[in-house]
């Protein structure tokens, strides 16, 4: 599948599809200020994560509310990041910061939290974390994307001509007759007064929500594990590093690493690697990816590594 960082270099391609009737959509504002779904709290602390109703056929929809499918890779809502001035190393390694599917398997992690130390030069990132929403949990999850969070009635693309260099943020959702991705850029960036300001406002808290979806405590988490990684490998030439590390893959060579063919793929030299393989590298505590290994590979030529734990509807 298309990665992230290939989603925001060729945002400008991609187009949002609106299915919802304009009175569904007034209905779901209204539905978004009132009461939670029956059997939620406001704070979306209803019952234990770890224990949903039956849920319908894989790709039927569920029966609530909202309408959406429930199989174990179909998305729901995603949140993510990318572009910006940083380094291709940091965006090999980014990962979306959330992700509902269809069976209620929530996959996220809070971007504002404080780093795990690095390990010499190589820059780690905090493992995911993950819970199973019930099927009313889900309902109030897309109910204030669509409501509160202003997807429902958001526009495709929400530029800011008053900054450079920033991240684009991308919201991508699929319910209740609703197909759609929503890109703000600069997101929290914006000038007080600005016509789009109550827009931002909402994609600022829809974003926080997501990202705190554990409640601090109150629905229950444990950390994810990946059953395979992507590791993104790039040419430095002359690098100096003194933690420079020999190649760990006898059965792999620098050319095992590539760009997709699709032009909107991803474009930076990578390939799927299995957890004996991510273990080759010697690295504690790898589940949340990291960035800025030095490698010397065969004929000493010198490279820099990233990896990113692959998500449930990911292959590579």
């Amino acid at each position: 599948p298309s990665s992230v960082r290939s989603a925001m270099s060729h945002l400008s391609r991609r187009s949002a599809t609106l299915a919802l009737a304009p009175a569904l959509a007034i209905a779901l504002i209204g539905c978004s200020s009132g009461a939670a779904p029956s059997g939620t709290s406001p704070s979306g602390a209803s019952g234990n994560p770890s224990t949903s109703p039956s849920a319908p056929a894989s790709g039927s929809p569920a029966t609530g509310t909202l309408d959406h499918k429930t199989g174990p890779t179909d998305i729901l809502l995603r949140y993510e990041e990318g572009g910006g001035f940083i380094m291709a190393s940091f965006l090999a390694a980014s990962v979306p910061h959330f992700t509902l599917y269809g069976d209620g398997t929530v996959i996220f992690r809070n971007p504002a939290l404080e780093a795990p130390p690095a390990e010499g030069s190589i820059f780690k990132a905090n493992p995911l974390r993950t819970a199973r929403l019930n099927e009313d949990q889900i309902q109030e999850i897309l109910l204030l994307a669509l409501g509160e969070g202003g997807l429902a009635v958001a526009r495709p693309n929400y530029p800011n001509d008053m900054v450079a260099d920033a991240s684009t943020t991308l919201f991508t959702i699929e319910a209740a007759g609703i197909k759609k991705e929503v890109s703000v850029y600069a997101l929290g960036m914006e000038a007080e007064g600005t016509a789009d300001a109550p827009a931002r406002a909402a994609f600022r808290k829809l974003a926080d929500r997501l990202t705190g979806i554990d409640q601090g405590g109150t629905i229950e988490t444990g950390l994810y594990e990946p059953e395979a990684y992507q590791g993104a490998l790039f040419e430095a030439p002359g690098i100096i590093d003194p933690g420079m590390r020999p190649w760990p893959w006898p059965g792999l060579t620098p050319a095992d690493f590539s760009l997709d063919a699709d032009p909107n793929g991803n474009q930076f030299p990578h390939r799927t690697l299995s957890i004996a393989e991510v273990e080759a590298l010697k690295v504690s505590d790898f589940k949340g990816g990291f960035q800025n290994m030095a490698l010397e590979g065969p004929g000493g030529k010198t490279y820099t590594f990233s990896l990113r734990p692959l998500l449930l509807d990911e292959s590579d």
